[in-house]
């Protein structure tokens, strides 16, 4: 089973906070820059934190620390990709 898949852009000034927040919730989601230059994080959810994890993000959308917010295929399941 794979978890939820979300992209996000990042407010550059923000991104050490938005990472201090989801690691202060054990196992909520793991998150990584995907493309630094331009802020964007990818987030693996495990199925039973995506509601918890939605209000966070909702909460970040509204204080305009993340924006650009996706859910998409999780690119993992495709052969071509690695971690």
């Amino acid at each position: 089973m794979y978890c939820a898949y979300y992209q996000a852009y990042v407010k550059e000034s923000e991104c050490w906070f938005l990472v201090a927040v989801l690691r202060s919730f054990e196992h909520l989601a793991f998150d990584r820059t995907v493309d630094k230059e331009k802020s964007i994080f990818e987030f693996f959810v495990p199925e039973a934190n995506e509601r918890i994890f939605l209000e966070l993000m909702e909460f970040f959308k509204q204080a305009e620390v993340v924006k650009q917010f996706e859910k998409l295929p999780n690119r993992l399941m495709s052969p071509e990709e690695t971690v």
